[in-house]
């Protein structure tokens, strides 16, 4: 053979090599997640209150027909003058659909009494820069007040993020029905 030849063959042996490789990893759990909200952002007010909502919850490829599987937790507080409260959350559903996700979780720590034990929802709608957020608790009052919130339950996304403080990231839920 000439060189030409070697060099032709070696090329298209690595090339198959390749192929095959990656074919091998994505048929395996190098799958994407089946969904995810994650990311920081504060809230855009006109008043001096501090709201920022703290996310990082995700729906593994193995659990796609199952939002109820989802893990992580999420995270938010709300403070105006030094005054406020803050909690966290186990979550316990995750849909999403296209760039807005619908994440509910149980409250595992807070500094609001009552809190503890309760659920609460959030969507997000990501939009980039122009990210919006809601929440179960617009319509009820405050988390506490809200008795036997079903899972993946919350309210519109109304809110609007402060440019330049965060982002959210939405990875739409795509099942196989």
């Amino acid at each position: 053979m000439n060189r030409r030849t070697k060099t032709a063959v070696l090329g298209a042996t690595l090339l198959l090599t390749a192929a095959v490789a990656g074919s091998a990893a994505a048929s395996g759990d190098g799958r994407r997640e089946a969904a995810a909200l994650t990311g920081t952002a504060k809230m855009s007010r006109s008043t001096a209150e501090d709201v920022t909502f703290s996310f990082d919850a995700h729906l593994a490829a193995k659990d796609d027909d199952d939002p109820l599987k989802a893990t992580g937790t999420f995270e938010w507080s709300h403070y105006l003058h030094g005054d406020g409260a803050w909690a966290k959350a186990k979550v316990d559903c995750l849909v999403t659909g296209g760039k807005v996700a619908v994440v509910s979780g149980v409250i595992t720590d807070s500094d609001l009494p009552g809190a503890k034990g309760k659920r609460v929802g959030v969507t997000v709608h990501d939009l980039g820069p122009h990210d919006r957020l809601g929440y179960s608790w617009a319509a009820t009052g405050t988390p506490v007040e809200t008795p036997d919130l079903p899972r993946c339950v919350s309210s519109a996304p109304f809110e609007k993020v402060r440019q330049g403080t965060g982002d959210y990231r939405v990875v739409p839920w795509e099942p196989e029905f």
